[in-house]
C-alpha cells in the first residue's frame, strides 16, 4: 500500500512538472512572439527615427539667416527710401511752423535711423553692395522708386517755409510713406529672411499710422 501512494506522489510530480515545463514553454513562445512584434516596432521606429533625424539635417542645413534676391533689393531700396525721409524730416527742425510736423518728423527720424543701420549691416554680411549714405545723395537717381521725391520736389522743400512747409511736407510725406508701404508689403510676400519680413511688417504698421496722423493734419481725416 505504500509503495502504490508513493508510485501514486511520483506520478502526480511527474504529471504537475511536465505541466509546469508546457507552461514555461508556451510562456516563452508568448515572449518571443511579443520580442518579435516589439523588434518590428522598433525597427519601423528606427526606420522612421533615421527618417526624422534626416528632416532635422535637411533644416539645420537650411540656415536661419537664408535670404533671398527679395531681400537684398528690399534692403538696398529701403536704405536710400529711408535715407531722403531723414533728410526731408531734418528740414522740419527749422523750417516748420506746427509742434505737430516737428514732433512727427522728429519721430520719423529716430524710428529709420536705426533701420538703416540694421539693413546695412545685412547686405554687408551677405557680401552686396550698399547705397551710398547721405549727405548729397543723388535723388535723381532713386526717382523711379516708389515714394521717392526727385531732385525738383526735394529743392521746393528745401526753400519753403512756415505753414506753406509744413503742406508741402506733409503731403511729400504721406506719398513717400505709402511708396515704403508699397515696398515692405513686396518684402513681407517674396521675401525669405526673417528679420526683414519683420522689419517690413513694422514698416507698414508704423507707417500706415504716421499716414492717417498726416492726412489729419492736412484736414483730409
Amino acid at each position: 500500500m505504500t509503495n502504490t501512494r508513493s508510485r501514486m506522489t511520483n506520478t502526480r510530480s511527474l504529471v504537475r512538472r511536465a505541466a509546469l515545463a508546457a507552461t514555461a514553454v508556451a510562456a516563452a513562445f508568448v515572449l518571443a512572439a511579443c520580442g518579435s512584434d516589439d523588434g518590428s516596432d522598433t525597427g519601423s521606429g528606427s526606420g522612421a527615427q533615421p527618417s526624422a533625424s534626416a528632416g532635422a539635417e535637411n533644416t539645420a542645413g537650411a540656415p536661419a539667416d537664408a535670404h533671398n534676391d527679395q531681400d537684398v533689393s528690399f534692403a538696398q531700396g529701403m536704405i536710400p527710401h529711408h535715407q531722403q525721409a531723414i533728410e526731408m524730416a531734418g528740414m522740419a527742425a527749422d523750417q516748420a511752423s506746427s509742434a505737430e510736423v516737428k514732433d512727427l518728423a522728429s519721430r520719423i527720424e529716430k524710428a529709420q535711423d536705426p533701420e538703416i543701420k540694421t539693413m546695412t549691416g545685412w547686405l554687408k554680411s551677405w557680401g552686396e553692395d550698399v547705397p551710398s549714405a547721405m549727405p548729397g545723395m543723388d535723388h535723381s537717381a532713386h526717382g523711379g522708386m516708389p515714394g521717392m521725391m526727385d531732385q525738383k520736389d526735394m529743392d521746393e522743400l528745401m526753400k519753403a517755409s512756415g505753414k506753406d512747409f509744413d503742406t508741402k511736407f506733409l503731403t511729400l510725406m504721406v506719398e513717400h510713406h505709402e511708396g515704403a508701404v508699397e515696398m515692405a508689403t513686396t518684402e513681407k510676400e517674396k521675401g525669405r529672411y526673417g528679420a526683414a519680413t519683420k522689419m517690413a511688417d513694422d514698416i507698414i504698421t508704423a507707417q500706415n499710422a504716421e499716414i492717417d496722423e498726416m492726412n489729419k493734419l492736412l484736414g483730409k481725416g
